[in-house]
């Protein structure tokens, strides 16, 4: 389980195909130094676990499902990645419960700065965006963010000065694909009444 806040943009180092799993290596800094082989990394919000590491190059096994219904299918090399060490037990929780489990991949509509702030307006499926509501919390690409504005499926969420500089957000545009995770715990909660 993650919080939704990025401990650092990593870099694609290479992509490895071998049958039905896809081997990603990653480059970090100094955040992941301290990472053991079996320790879950969020990239781009996705859960994945490391499998080897080599310096500050991070490796993950990533299965064909996975590639296909998230945006690590369309990674090149040198390209950046949003990486988040889980949670441990007593951690700070500064974002939300996220879980690493993508629901969709949403389509950005519209790149438009309001005063210092970037808003990036989403498409998503239906289905997704009936279980949305303004305010609700979600994951866009691994980042904890609030939703403001809802229209049909299109949410609007509003990124910070801070983020878009420390994130992928602040390299992605119009027509780029997001992972969305929903915010699930609030949904068991709303669920159980």
């Amino acid at each position: 389980m993650f919080n939704g806040i990025i401990g650092e943009l990593g870099e694609v180092y290479r992509i490895r195909h071998t049958g039905q799993i896809t081997l990603l290596e990653v480059s970090s800094n100094d955040t992941f130094k301290n990472v053991n082989i079996g320790d879950s990394i969020a990239v781009n919000g996705v859960c994945l676990t490391v499998i080897k590491k080599y310096n500050n190059i991070l490796t993950f096994e990533v299965m064909f499902k996975t590639l296909k219904s998230t945006n690590l299918g369309a990674l090149r090399i040198r390209d950046k990645v949003n990486l988040e060490s889980s949670l441990k037990l007593g951690d700070r929780l500064s974002g939300h419960f996220v879980y690493g489990h993508i629901d969709c991949m949403g389509i950005i509509r519209r790149r438009s700065f309001v005063q210092s702030s970037l808003r990036l307006d989403i498409a998503v499926p239906i289905d997704v965006a009936r279980r949305i509501i303004v305010q609700d919390s979600i994951a866009v690409d691994g980042i904890s963010l609030t939703v403001q504005n809802k229209r049909g499926n299109i949410i609007s969420v509003y990124i910070i000065p801070h983020t878009l500089k420390n994130t992928t957000l602040g390299f992605k545009g119009s027509s780029d694909k997001v992972n969305i995770e929903t915010d699930k715990l609030k949904t068991l909660l709303l669920a159980d009444r």
